[in-house]
């Protein structure tokens, strides 16, 4: 594992939960792990499961994750050149954590949605 990006390091200093919103905060991060759960992905396949994200905001994000020790980057020496995404144990530990969050989520949008009726009333 490479070491962590610095604003990770620096959460330590505050509290768990810090380090873990440094390490998996951000745009598109826990929608990539939550894909990256089913198994592996080239580039392309993640871009389409994951949604609207642009591919330099995907690149980023995966070389962050890789760069945390949560995402495995292989690279293929093949032409064209192949590279695949997958989870670390580290990354995959999440498991629990993306699905308490996706329900959650669910239960949020189904709140925002019934507000957003009400206004529009």
């Amino acid at each position: 594992m490479e070491v962590m990006r610095a604003s990770v390091i620096n959460a330590l200093e505050v509290c768990p939960v810090e380090v873990a919103i440094s390490a998996v905060g951000g745009a598109w991060k826990l929608t990539i792990v939550k894909h990256l759960l089913a198994g592996t992905f080239r580039f392309g396949e993640l871009r389409r499961a994951v949604g609207p994200v642009s591919e330099r905001t995907l690149a980023r994000q995966l070389r962050e994750l890789e760069t945390d020790g949560l995402v495995h980057r292989e690279v293929y020496a093949e032409v064209p050149p192949r590279v695949e995404y997958s989870l670390t144990e580290l990354g995959a530990s999440l498991r629990e954590v993306v699905a308490a969050m996706d329900a959650w989520g669910a239960v949020l949008s189904r709140e925002a949605e019934t507000a957003w009726q009400v206004r529009q009333a």
